[in-house]
């Protein structure tokens, strides 16, 4: 039971926590649509599962004791990061009134778009690491451990659910699409700010 509670409260603390997620949710559901804030927050959720599989299956044991294979996660998350950061600051100016500001990215895109952005996360493989190393017993059952696994990433596609339903909403919508690309390159620069501290951040873990 202390295992469990041990579980549950790193992980919604960590959910919740600002990040390269939350950034890439709350921007595709307020710049384009309520249905491209959920699917993306799906897969930032499925991107979790990538981190618990491999961690399951020890590479993640791995990658905690080799620092070559870390960094070389570490620096394809910055990579994609300043990459979409990049795109979002080259966002025309000019404001666009709501009828004319969705243009949704397909259910395919955004669904990728929050996978690629957690599967790439160094930060959530630490966290998930860390979790299963440190927090989670070895004598504790697969399935327990599969069960932690599932919860995590249910969590983030909940909070991150709301997270878009909230800055889908038509009042918050309305009053900010008239200043969109503002908007879009400041998420930009918070993108590309997170590849860079990425980056530079030393090889401890």
């Amino acid at each position: 039971m202390t295992e469990l509670l041990a579980v549950i409260t790193i992980t919604l603390l960590a959910v919740i926590s600002p990040g390269p997620d939350f950034a890439m949710v709350t921007r595709n559901s307020l710049m384009l649509s309520r249905r491209s804030g959920v699917l993306t927050a799906l897969g930032i959720g499925l991107g979790v599962l990538v981190h618990v599989t491999y961690t399951l299956v020890g590479v993640g044991v791995l990658i905690q004791h080799s620092l070559w294979l870390f960094n070389l996660i570490k620096w394809v998350g910055a990579a994609y990061l300043i990459y979409v950061g990049a795109k979002m600051l080259r966002a025309r100016s000019g404001g666009i009134s709501p009828d004319k500001a969705v243009v949704p990215l397909s259910d395919l895109t955004a669904l990728r778009t929050g996978f690629l952005t957690n599967a790439l996360n160094p930060k959530t493989t630490v966290f998930i690491v860390s979790l299963f190393m440190q927090v989670v017993g070895s004598e504790t059952p697969l399935n327990v451990q599969i069960g932690y696994g599932a919860f995590i990433s249910l969590a983030h596609m909940a909070w991150f659910s709301l997270v878009a339903l909230f800055f889908s909403s038509g009042a918050v919508r309305e009053k900010l699409l008239a200043i969109r690309h503002w908007i879009d390159r400041t998420f930009g620069a918070l993108l590309m700010c997170f590849g860079i501290l990425l980056a530079v951040t030393g090889g401890s873990r």
